[in-house]
């Protein structure tokens, strides 16, 4: 079943090169490249790949992409009472992550990092202005 399965995709592939309607220029003699899912558990790893290639992405990573952009938004806020109105969502947006987990995540509960990351968020802007 697997040689079968292996000739039609092949002739697929090629009939679709001779089309002109497959691209393999860029390709040609180089590794696909790898996603990134070591910190996927195996069970849910062919779940995730088929949501993935479905245009969907698990809440988690879509919260942390939001953490992601808040954390840029709040290096480059000038104003103080924006920032810190950015720091309470980025502090809500935490508590997600952490009630998403079944551990809390790190920064959120190491008081001392982050008391580190506000204090050079408030003074690396502090300078600049």
């Amino acid at each position: 079943m697997i040689n079968a399965l292996t000739q039609i995709a092949e002739r697929r592939i090629a009939q679709a090169i001779a089309d002109g309607t497959l691209k393999i220029d860029g390709w040609k003699n180089r590794p696909l490249p790898l996603d990134d899912d070591r910190l996927v558990p195996e069970d849910l790893k062919m779940a995730y790949k088929i949501l993935k290639n479905s245009g969907f992405v698990p809440p988690e990573i879509e919260t942390r992409k939001e953490i992601r952009k808040l954390e840029d938004l709040i290096a480059a806020t000038e104003d103080s009472h924006q920032r810190l109105k950015q720091m309470k969502k980025l502090d809500v947006l935490m508590m997600k992550i952490d009630a998403q987990r079944s551990r809390p995540s790190s920064i959120a509960h190491d008081d001392d990092y982050y008391r580190k990351i506000v204090e050079k968020i408030q003074t690396g802007k502090a300078g600049r202005t």
